[in-house]
């Protein structure tokens, strides 16, 4: 009897260690500005292919800033998989709550309720695996993510790591794949698609949409549409506002009264020391004051 408790006490002391160890363990600050070139979740998929033989099997993935991401995309993929992002720490405890009175019900484990911010600690770090050590690492990693990252870096880190299909991973890849086109080009239909497929990726697909899928993409559609987020002219609306300062009213760096002596000396000038038949002047002023073309970034409308 001694020995069996001296067994568990050192099997529980393993396990306390194992998951103290994510309070520290791995560097989440490096992610502020470094791009992972590998996830956990990678080289399990990986190690899979190699026990069944596919020793060739590569993963297909190619990193894009969250700028060169099409909003259509970022905003099904929040609608679909964490509709509180913005508002959240890490957890979004009610739909935790959801779920447990679901797996309950159901006598298994069905759903997990994990906001973004989870699922990229799981994907970063940790095996997909369902036991609950495996849930307390993912909340440590989580916890700390949320400390160390902007939102909107986390976002970039999530669809640039996030699992689409067979060996096919972050949201570039994808948008070539399925469609042929690049992550910014993805229209909102596409992109209802591709978010709808997320929980399982490699059971669904976007191009040949099971009954599931097409309801899915339906219902994040109808949502984006509802919320005005698809509307005929979106690039126009998320467009800048053209600016209507008049030049003569912008001032930097000149104060008040050098202007207003400026002002009463043209003011008080000989107009006959003006010499009518001298036009050379007035001609070269024509065309020094036009403007430049603008540039093709300036009409960017991007968010």
């Amino acid at each position: 009897m001694k020995l069996l408790r001296n067994i568990v006490v050192i099997v529980s002391l393993f396990l306390v260690v194992d998951i103290a160890r994510y309070l520290v363990y791995p560097d989440v600050g490096r992610l502020v500005k470094e791009n992972p070139s590998a996830t956990a979740f990678m080289e399990y998929r990986e190690d899979q292919w190699r026990g069944e033989g596919l020793d060739d099997k590569k993963i297909r993935q190619r990193w894009v800033s969250l700028d060169r991401v099409s909003p259509n995309l970022v905003k099904a993929v929040l609608i679909a998989e964490d509709n509180k992002f913005w508002e959240h720490k890490g957890f979004d405890y009610e739909a935790i709550e959801k779920a447990i009175e679901k797996n309950i019900e159901a006598k298994k484990f069905e759903s997990g309720a994990s906001t973004i911010s989870q699922q990229l600690a799981k994907n970063l770090f940790l095996s997909p695996s369902k036991n609950p050590v495996r849930k307390i690492k993912e909340a440590i990693l989580t916890w700390r993510i949320e400390k160390s990252l902007t939102k909107r870096r986390i976002l970039e880190l999530y669809v640039n790591v996030a699992e689409w299909g067979d060996g096919i991973f972050g949201i570039e890849a994808a948008a070539r794949h399925y469609f042929g086109v690049s992550a910014a080009g993805l229209s909102a239909q596409q992109a209802s698609r591709l978010a709808a497929v997320l929980p399982n990726p490699l059971e669904y697909s976007p191009v040949n949409p099971s009954g599931y899928v097409r309801s899915r993409a339906r219902h994040i559609y109808a949502i984006m549409r509802r919320r005005g987020i698809v509307v005929p002219d979106y690039q126009e609306v998320m467009a800048p506002p053209p600016d209507t300062t008049k030049v003569d009213s912008v001032v930097v760096g000149v104060p008040d009264y050098l202007i207003e002596q400026a002002e009463s000396s043209d003011s008080v000038s000989v107009t006959g020391a003006e010499d009518p038949g001298s036009s050379e002047g007035k001609g070269s002023s024509d065309t020094s004051g036009e403007s430049p073309e603008p540039s093709p970034e300036s009409g960017s409308s991007n968010p």
